[in-house]
Parts: C-alpha cells; structure tokens; sequence
C-alpha cells in the first residue's frame, strides 16, 4: 500500500498520540483520581443521581438537537483537505467558546454557572462538525456513541482514557456490542469523570475579577484539546479503512475550494 506524503506525516503524528493515550497513569494521576474518588464518596447518592441525569438529558438533548442541524458528510476528499477544513473550525468553534468563557466569567456567580451548558453545546457541535468533515453521518446512532466515547476520552483521568481508548482503537469490533438506546450508556462515569476534570477551571472562573480571564483560557484550551484528540480518532479511522481500499482510491477528491467551512 502507498500513502501520499501527508498521510506518512499524519502517520509519525498519530503513532505518537497513540502512545499518549496507552501511557499508564502517573503517580499523581492516581493520587488525584482516589482524591476525587473519595470526594465522591462522601456525596450523597441522590447528589449523583441528580448531576447524573442532568448531564445525561443535557447531553442527549444536545445530541438530538444537532443531528438536524449538523452538515452532510463530505464523502469525496483527500485527508490534507479534510483536515484543512476541520482546523478552521476548531479555530472557529475556539473562538467562540473563549469569548463566552470570558463573558460569563465577567457576569458574576450566576452567569458563570450558565457557562457549563453552553460550553458543553459548542463543544458537542465541534464533534458533529468534525465527524462529518472526515465522512461520517453523525445521524447513525453508532456515530453518536463514537462521538461520545472522544468527548470522554478527552476529558477523563488516564486510567479511565487507558480503556476508552481501547474501544475507539477498534471501533468496528465494539461497535457490535454496543446497547441498543443511549439510555443504556454509563453515564455516571462519564459525568464523574467530566466534572472532576474541568472542575478546577471551571470554580476558579466562578471568582470575581479573574473569572473572565480564567474563562477565556480555560475554554480556549479545552476546546483545542477536544479538538485534537477527534482529530486523531479520525485519523485512526481513516487509515484503518485506507488500509482496506484500493490504492487507486488514496489522496483523491474534490478540490479544496469546493469545500464550505462556514
């Protein structure tokens, strides 16, 4: 099989993302997770169940809501020009989140707690944006679910990225074991795991005078975190299905000026 240039580049870079994620965690990520685990524990059970189905409806509904606003697939391109358009949108879609990170962290107590569902909205666009950018119709409720699995993948301890990982690196043979309903998702794990990673950021933006500040730069990077490890996961995917093409089927497509970005 040959890859074009670009490909061998993407190539060297997801080999070493890849070893990013199978790292084992650190000392202080296991000190950190039992800290959070046992914060946890002394939460009542009807505290979780309450953020658990607040962020379950959240999510879902977000979910359901951008499948019908969401872009086709763009289903004749080369990788290069695909990702050329998926970096404008996370540029843009960070942009976005930046400027709403400061504007609630300025507004006070109130406003900054407004900021978690609707940074959690532009960042579940970005995932539907990019996923069709790379040729995936997000409105298979298996691309959901993927969808899902790179949002926890990227806001997770590294215990709990080791094994989500694991799933997204063979997606087509997990993907046949999947539950039939997002109902039937683990949604306590991935609230828990969610809140305990931007939980710092995000309490810190909740204070007067910096909160603005601590906003803006706490949005802009997790943004751009969540953006590069989609941007990896479809890049696992896609040359995983290149391996299986023709050769004449590599690096061709619509020209770049064709594509809308916007």
């Amino acid at each position: 099989m040959t890859i074009t240039p670009y490909e061998q580049q993407v190539y060297a870079e997801l080999q070493a993302w890849q070893k990013r994620m199978q790292r084992p965690p650190s000392w202080l990520n296991r000190l950190t997770h039992r800290v959070q685990t046992r914060l946890n524990g002394l939460l009542p059970e009807r505290v979780h169940q309450a953020v658990t189905a607040t962020i379950k409806h959240m999510v879902r509904g977000v979910l359901a809501g951008s499948t019908y606003i969401t872009r086709r697939p763009l289903l004749a391109a080369s990788l290069q020009e695909r990702e050329t358009v998926v970096d404008k949108r996370i540029r843009h879609y960070r942009h976005a989140a930046t400027v709403e990170g400061a504007a609630t962290g300025a507004g006070g107590f109130l406003l900054g707690l407004a900021d978690f569902p609707l940074l959690l909205g532009i960042k579940l666009k970005l995932l539907f944006d990019i996923a069709a950018f790379y040729g995936h119709d997000v409105r298979a409720y298996p691309e959901r679910l993927y969808l899902l699995h790179i949002f926890q993948l990227t806001f997770s301890s590294q215990h709990t990225r080791n094994a989500v990982y694991r799933r997204l690196a063979d997606w087509d043979a997990y993907a046949k074991t999947l539950p039939p309903t997002a109902a039937e998702f683990d949604w306590r794990t991935f609230q828990q795991e969610y809140r305990d990673y931007i939980d710092l950021a995000k309490l810190a933006q909740l204070l007067p005078v910096v909160g603005a500040a601590v906003g803006a730069v706490a949005n802009y990077k997790l943004l751009e975190q969540l953006g590069s490890t989609a941007r990896n996961c479809y890049r696992l995917r896609w040359l995983k299905e290149l391996e299986s093409q023709p050769l004449t089927s590599a690096g061709k497509g619509q020209p770049i000026h064709r594509l809308q970005s916007d």
